[in-house]
């Protein structure tokens, strides 16, 4: 409760700080736009004043007595020749001045050399000025009202957009591993659908990766459970025996480590899918997938020769560079290929393609075993064929491998022939660094 609090109101505050300061940068800029082009028009009117009483009259200082207050009533400007050797005979020299609460613009204008005299034109600007202060009040007013609306504005946006997060929170905070449920998104705005989506699909995942590691720890005991009651009868039934011969003691231990090996295999089994949740927080790399398949093909068909048995691998591109965690696809290709090489009979081949697609990677590796059962979970721990020898946690890995990597896993028989068909489908992502 308090972190929604907390959301919502630095939410609030930073919404409020943002929209206020565009506000404001916009209102005092148009300000200073107004006050500016305000006093470039008076100052550019008062220069061509000048220029014209300069240029039209050779005796400017007489004119300037008999047409005094001419100009005083149709130009509203006082004109005037007056000496001011401290100006070091300046061009011209403009500059706003204050007597008596009224505002003038006083302009002097160079006028004759020799006697350091200039040409002095005053005009009153009150009205100008305080138009520009009205303006100024005008601005500070509307921002006093923009900075009420807008904290009303933020306060219901803040309430509106932080309600579909308190409703995910809310939600999310109620689960557990027995009451996961996808969240409704009908009532939900539609800016907030893909979020809810995702976590929807998040939920599907955690939801399936809690069934199976069920489903393993079940099987696991299931299947560690009959190897040690196998054990134990035989320990019994041989201590039981009253003629006790080297012989059958030495078959009693020989079966005893066959439950051992049994034992052993399972055990491992474990370990590996432990190793593969480890392997989620290896750091991707950067990877050319042709290279790595042709070094795993390689190591692999030393294995597969020794049962006359050979991996062919064919590519469409020289290169395919991607950003992946090796260790993942390694459990991948590695519990594939074993199951491929497994169940291919001997002076078989095993294809492994590998080509681009539509932003995916397909790699796919075929054989000609018996192929998958119909209706039956493979995919499931512990779950084997009749022809299988191993714990049946093979496909469970590589399942697990693929989700943590976004990708997909199929599985198909060939249509021609018998054989099995495993399509992994990796996305293709490259790294900025």
């Amino acid at each position: 409760m308090l972190f929604r609090q907390s959301l919502r109101v630095n939410f609030l505050l930073k919404l409020v700080v943002a929209m206020a300061t565009l506000v404001f940068i916009t209102s005092f800029s148009l300000y200073i736009y107004i006050r500016h082009q305000t006093n470039t028009q008076v100052n550019e009117t008062l220069q061509k004043q000048a220029h014209y009483l300069l240029s039209k009259y050779p005796y400017l200082e007489e004119e300037l007595l008999k047409q005094q207050e001419i100009l005083k009533k149709t130009l509203n400007i006082d004109a005037k020749i007056i000496q001011a050797p401290y100006m070091h005979f300046r061009p011209q020299f403009i500059q706003i001045i204050k007597e008596k609460e009224r505002y003038y613009l006083q302009g002097y204008f160079a006028y004759n050399f020799k006697s350091q005299s200039y040409l002095l034109l005053r005009k009153d600007i009150t009205k100008n000025i305080l138009f520009e202060k009205l303006v100024y009040k005008a601005v500070i007013f509307s921002n006093i009202v923009s900075l009420i609306v807008i904290i009303f504005y933020a306060f219901f946006l803040s309430k509106m957009l932080t309600k579909p997060i308190n409703y995910f929170s809310q939600k999310i905070a109620k689960m557990n591993e027995e009451r996961l449920a996808k969240l409704e998104l009908q009532s939900i705005p539609v800016e907030f659908k893909p979020l809810g989506k995702s976590i929807n699909q998040l939920i599907q995942k955690i939801e399936s990766f809690i069934y199976y590691k069920k489903e393993l720890f079940i099987g696991a005991a299931h299947e560690l459970k009959t190897p040690l009651a196998v054990m134990k009868t035989k320990a019994q039934v041989t201590l039981l025996k009253q003629n006790k011969s080297i012989q059958s003691l030495t078959k009693a231990i020989e079966q005893n480590i066959e439950s051992i090996n049994s034992l052993n295999a399972i055990v491992e089994s474990i370990l590996a899918f432990g190793r593969a949740e480890g392997a989620q927080f290896e750091k991707a790399q950067k990877i050319d997938i042709i290279n790595y398949l042709q070094h795993l093909v390689d190591e692999f068909n030393l294995i597969a020769q020794k049962e006359q048995k050979k991996i062919l691998f064919r590519y469409h591109s020289k290169q395919i560079v991607t950003t992946i965690q090796p260790m993942l696809l390694q459990h991948i290709l590695q519990n594939i290929l074993q199951n491929a090489i497994a169940f291919t009979p001997p002076n078989s081949n095993i294809e492994l393609i590998c080509f681009s697609c539509n932003n995916s990677i397909v790699i796919r590796i075929k054989d000609n075993g018996p192929g998958f059962p119909k209706d039956f979970d493979f995919l499931a721990p512990f779950q084997r064929s009749k022809e299988s020898k191993g714990t049946g946690l093979g496909l469970f890995l590589a399942k697990n491998s693929a989700d943590a990597l976004n990708a997909k896993l199929l599985f198909s028989n060939r249509k021609k022939g018998k054989g099995a068909i495993v399509t992994l489908l990796l996305p293709i992502t490259i790294s900025s660094t």
